[in-house]
């Protein structure tokens, strides 16, 4: 009778444990970015590159980044469950190939702000159809709002990542984007969070085109095909015009903001939880 306790206990011990080990196995992330060009994405890059390694430890996942992005190959993405592209996207047509294989095969990314952006002519045209017309489905930049402003920001979705959000959120400053294609248009397309009509105007100018009025702006969607979310946050305002100094120094950071931080992380940790893995 012991020994059939023991045994039974033995069992029941190692069944917990299993679990255990399951509930806290670590996925991987790598983030990739360019930190560069604009000041304002260069401080939202340094700023993500802080905080997300303190999530990695809170969260159980491991956090890597890089700026080679001839990394992007399919040795190194096998590593990692998770990819995050930080501000821009990959231009070689080999880094491209190995991207759109490992999006199909199953992969998980994860998108900000600029990595968005395609406009032709630019410095970043839109001649990756896959990647901007598929796989993210917004097309070309449209415009954009100036200045870097908060906007509220309305939950419309019931998706996995917006659990526990509040109908609706004030957002850190932001650089506010407008796309070619109107995402409700698109049957592939779960659109996450939008600009709430409360929030208008948005901008501050100059220029009365900065300025939005009114409309329909999509902020974080979500491709059903694919385990991916994009996320317009990522563009820290900066003081371009040094009124506070003599150095461009950042006037606002993009995780600075409980709500929209618990979005961001709840993103992650279901494209690294490994549920959201698509049937092919």
């Amino acid at each position: 009778m012991l020994k059939k306790i023991s045994l039974l206990l033995l069992i029941a011990v190692a069944v917990n444990l299993s679990a255990l080990a399951q509930k806290t196995k670590k996925f991987k992330v790598i983030a990739f970015y360019t930190g560069v060009n604009d000041q304002a994405h260069v401080s939202y890059v340094h700023e993500a590159n802080t905080w997300f390694p303190k999530m990695a430890e809170k969260y159980n996942f491991s956090y890597d980044s890089t700026s080679n992005w001839s990394n992007l190959n399919a040795e190194f993405l096998a590593k990692y469950q998770v990819v995050l592209f930080l501000d821009t996207r990959p231009d070689q047509p080999e880094q491209r190939g190995a991207f759109e294989t490992y999006m199909k095969n199953g992969g998980a990314w994860m998108g900000f702000h600029f990595s968005a952006f395609a406009l032709t002519p630019s410095a970043y045209p839109q001649n990756w159809d896959w990647y901007h017309n598929e796989f993210l489905g917004s097309g070309q930049y449209g415009s954009n709002t100036w200045r870097p402003t908060s906007a509220i920001l309305r939950t419309i979705s019931n998706h996995p990542v917006t659990k526990n959000l509040p109908e609706t959120f004030k957002s850190q400053p932001n650089e506010w984007y407008r796309w070619e294609k109107d995402l409700r248009k698109n049957p592939n397309i779960d659109i996450l969070l939008t600009v709430d009509s409360t929030s208008f105007p948005l901008g501050t100018g100059p220029k009365a085109y900065e300025i939005w009025q009114s409309g329909f702006y999509p902020v974080a969607w979500s491709n059903k095909n694919y385990n991916m979310v994009y996320v317009n946050m990522g563009h820290n305002d900066m003081d371009y015009e040094h009124k506070y100094g003599k150095t461009t120094t950042s006037l606002s950071h993009t995780f600075e903001n409980e709500t929209q931080n618990q979005f961001i992380i709840n993103s992650l940790l279901w494209l690294g939880s490994g549920k959201n893995n698509l049937k092919k």
